[in-house]
């Protein structure tokens, strides 16, 4: 069936796959990790029933969201053995320990704390149970960090030496854990599960609202959720920019893919606002651009020069017209977010914050946005990189297994059908754990179980016994 493919294509293709679904579990589990420590530290501070519905509410959507993000990842993993061998004998001796690392510091910690958030409410201390939710919360960051750390080695690649059988080695680990792009990167990531957190939230807040404007639930989730959205996105569209002007110091051909910068511009390069990028022209159809805003954005100064992909040899162009459009879907997404911070901050200063049903429908509309603009600025990020798997030091076509195509191509068919059939029933799940408000003695996640186990079940002969008495 996939005679005459590309193996290496096919094999992109199912890390992409993969990858996608995989993203948004964690970008959500982070955030929402965050939002139900908050609210159960609100609950011990205030005494608040309100809060404690609310933790075990969205308690058990973070049940299923994080499982379904561990087994997700799991398979993430096994691919860089079986389609992506040669990358992981070249770059093993420095990313392995630092995949090690977020298993050994951050899987840990959640594995340790998760039966006790969400089984331990009322079966150990309300301050343990409040220290589990934190540590909990804090894995998750913990895990973002070390992931982070090396996804943007591969970007900005640093403290690394190439041994005799050509193998990428630590030099300087903390240069290797700390390269130039990490802290850029991290702050970017976490504010954008946290935003893509509050969107979630204040969609399900809205879609209660619209319905029954005075039940203190989605009253009290919908305005902390407005509150992140006018604080954060901001921040996140300043932390974008800091991070877009490393991404020009550091990996400058990214920056020419995403602002479709073909041609170089010695007095000031345009801002291209929307356009057809024509990889085989090299240039931009039908753009509309704002001349000299570009290099007003990226140099700060509107007559800076530019260098275009007319000077980088054309073996080494990223895929442009991907990587324009998907940072186009990322930013604009990131000021609809501000927008409906703003909007929300109007109507809080008018009172209206919880009877203006046209920013309701905005951000039940808003919901999927952020994770949308994760998966944007992950396809930005991964498509600039191209073609090398190490920026600049190990192109893709060398990091690949030597697989033939029909068992890529039928491993990526058996991905897609599990992944829609599971993950499908998971979101369903959800969705409808969602529809349901969250009322007055809301329960965490079932724990009918027995509570012995199995080894020190009392024999059969002591229960008749004792049933006979």
């Amino acid at each position: 069936m996939f005679e005459g493919w590309d193996a290496v294509v096919l094999a992109r293709a199912q890390f992409a796959f993969t990858m996608s679904f995989h993203i948004v579990f964690p970008a959500f589990s982070i955030g929402l990790a965050s939002y139900l420590a908050v609210l159960e530290a609100l609950w011990l501070w205030t005494g608040r029933e309100v809060f404690i519905n609310l933790f075990n509410y969205w308690l058990k959507i973070f049940a299923v969201a994080f499982g379904m993000g561990v087994v997700s990842g799991i398979v993430i993993s096994y691919q860089f053995g079986t389609n992506w061998s040669a990358f992981s004998d070249k770059t093993g001796p420095v990313i392995g320990p630092l995949m090690a690392y977020e298993v050994l510091t951050a899987f840990f910690l959640e594995a340790g704390f998760l039966g006790v958030m969400l089984f331990g409410l009322e079966r150990v201390g309300h301050k343990l149970h409040f220290l589990a939710t934190l540590m909990v919360a804090i894995g998750t960051l913990i895990s973002a960090f070390w992931i982070l750390s090396s996804n943007s080695w591969m970007q900005t690649p640093a403290g690394y030496a190439i041994n005799a059988d050509g193998q990428f080695v630590a030099a300087d680990w903390l240069q290797v854990i700390f390269n130039p792009s990490f802290p850029y990167r991290l702050v970017h990531m976490v504010l954008a599960a946290y935003l893509t957190t509050a969107l979630v939230v204040g969609a399900v807040g809205a879609y209660h609202l619209l319905r029954d404007q005075h039940l203190a639930g989605p009253r009290v989730m919908f305005s902390m959720a407005m509150w992140m959205a006018t604080l954060v996105a901001p921040i996140q569209i300043l932390a974008g920019d800091q991070h877009g002007l490393n991404t020009l110091e550091h990996q400058p051909t990214k920056i020419m893919a995403m602002e479709g910068h073909y041609e170089s511009h010695k007095d000031g390069a345009p801002l291209i606002l929307f356009g057809l990028p024509d990889q085989t022209a090299g240039k931009v159809k039908y753009a509309v651009e704002i001349p000299k805003l570009g290099s007003l954005i990226l140099k700060h100064s509107p007559d800076a020069a530019m260098a275009g992909l007319d000077t980088v040899p054309r073996e080494n162009w990223p895929p442009v017209p991907i990587t324009f459009w998907s940072f186009r879907i990322m930013v604009g997404l990131g000021f609809l977010i501000m927008g409906l911070g703003l909007l929300s901050l109007w109507m809080r200063w008018r009172g209206k914050l919880y009877e203006f049903r046209l920013l309701h429908l905005f951000a039940m509309a808003m919901g999927p946005a952020g994770f949308i603009a994760v998966l944007a600025g992950w396809i930005t990020t991964e498509t600039g990189r191209q073609p090398f798997t190490v920026y600049g030091l190990l192109r893709t076509l060398d990091s690949a297994s030597p697989l033939a195509a029909p068992a890529v191509g039928s491993s990526l068919i058996a991905f897609v059908i599990v992944y829609f059939t599971v993950f499908t029933a998971g979101v369903i799940y959800i969705l409808r754990l969602m529809a349901q408000p969250p009322h007055h003695g809301e329960q965490g996640p079932s724990h009918d179980a027995p509570a012995r186990a199995a080894g020190i079940t009392p024999a059969a002969g002591v229960v008749v016994e004792g049933a006979a008495r």
